[in-house]
């Protein structure tokens, strides 16, 4: 495969990922809650996106061509309201990596939609994710971090993101990058003001300490989001995108392992036996991505 400089914006957007969910994790700290923190993120997005539609020449297509940026707009909706459960529920070293099975998620969409085939060597991949996610759980036993539940959350997550990738890669083109994004993330907005009834407060209520934590947090993953899916369409494949943001889980371990106390990171009291396993567990998931890769 010829090297393109865009292949450097999922490797980016791995790092982004990492840092964004240990401030997220971080927040939960103050009580901020899944929901506003989802609801902020979203909001920038929109924010972020809007501009682009008039830069592109604001093209209006007729309503019920909206049915594609909205289905994804509910898929990506869906998948990052998995994301924050799972980072609620469990640790970040688990979540990361569980969600690098988004790569192998994509290659089968891919196949069933008709937009990429799936060879051997890629559901050899999957089997080595599967064992990187025993891995990941055997680490993490402690019933008081439910690693189950974070495991099955991820996964949920990595669904999601992972129909609605290989959909972006579908739909896109025929669209334009400045008139698909802008209104897809106007209707994940809109979809998160459903989640107001659920905030545990009013954003005015959270308290200054919170914000240095919660914002930050919800700008990088934010920014990370629209990353992966500018990405997807720039390099045109949802598959070689996911393969490279993948490495996201090895930097999970590696980010927590040397850096988690600046987040007062409880993940580094779990021992040096557990953090080996997923790291382990994470390297099998890079063994996993290099293979789909050559």
């Amino acid at each position: 495969m010829i090297f393109k400089a865009s292949l450097l914006l999922p490797l980016a957007c791995a790092l982004t990922y990492v840092f964004g969910a240990l401030a997220v994790k971080r927040a939960t700290a103050f009580g901020v809650g899944v929901w506003r923190t989802s609801f902020l993120s979203n909001a920038a997005m929109a924010v972020m996106f809007v501009p682009v539609w008039f830069r592109a020449g604001g093209v209006i297509h007729p309503l019920a061509d909206y049915g594609q940026p909205a289905l994804t707009a509910l898929l990506f909706f869906g998948g990052q309201a998995f994301t924050f459960l799972a980072l609620s529920s469990g640790d970040v070293s688990v979540t990361t990596p569980v969600m690098g099975t988004k790569v192998i998620l994509v290659a089968l969409f891919s196949s069933l939609l008709r937009v990429g085939e799936v060879p051997l060597r890629w559901w050899i991949g999957a089997a080595l994710s599967t064992a990187a996610i025993a891995l990941l759980h055997l680490g993490g036993a402690s019933h008081r971090r439910h690693v189950g539940r974070t495991v099955l959350l991820a996964f949920c997550s990595a669904t999601s993101f992972s129909l609605g990738d290989v959909l972006l890669q579908k739909w896109v083109p025929a669209w334009g990058l400045g008139n698909y994004f802008p209104p897809m993330f106007v209707i994940v907005a809109l979809l998160s003001c459903g989640l107001v009834p659920f905030f545990h407060a009013p954003l005015t209520a959270l308290p200054r300490a919170a914000w240095r934590w919660v914002g930050p947090g919800a700008l990088l993953l934010a920014l990370n989001n629209a990353g992966v899916v500018l990405a997807v369409v720039l390099v045109g494949s949802a598959t070689v995108v996911n393969i490279i943001y993948s490495v996201r889980g090895l930097f999970s371990v590696l980010l927590v392992w040397l850096v988690g106390h600046w987040f007062t990171n409880d993940e580094q009291g779990l021992g040096a036996r557990v953090l080996r396993l997923r790291f382990v567990g994470a390297t099998l998931m890079v063994a996993a991505i290099v293979l789909v890769l050559v």
